[in-house]
Order: C-alpha cells, then sequence, then structure tokens
C-alpha cells in the first residue's frame, strides 16, 4: 500500500498510521491515537 513512497521512513510512518486507524479507541486524532501505538505525535503528525 506504502510502496510507491520514495522514502523508507516515509513508508514506516505509512504503516504505524495506518495501524493506529486500526486500534480500538474512540478517538482517531493523532495525539490519542500516537498515544496507544507509542510513538511521537508529532512525527506521525508530519507524515500527513
Amino acid at each position: 500500500m506504502f510502496a510507491p513512497l520514495a522514502r523508507r521512513d516515509q513508508r514506516a510512518k505509512g504503516l504505524t498510521y495506518l495501524r493506529g486507524l486500526l486500534l480500538d479507541g474512540r478517538r482517531k486524532s493523532m495525539q490519542p491515537m500516537a498515544e496507544r501505538l507509542g510513538v511521537d505525535h508529532q512525527g506521525l503528525q508530519q507524515f500527513l
């Protein structure tokens, strides 16, 4: 799905974002999603 992205870090953040969308949780905004994933919300926000 993220293979067309040129950089490896972009593909990794894309997969992390997708995983966050699929996790349980009512809020799908960046900060709560990043907390559930254990990643920095700013890095995830920069992907978008």
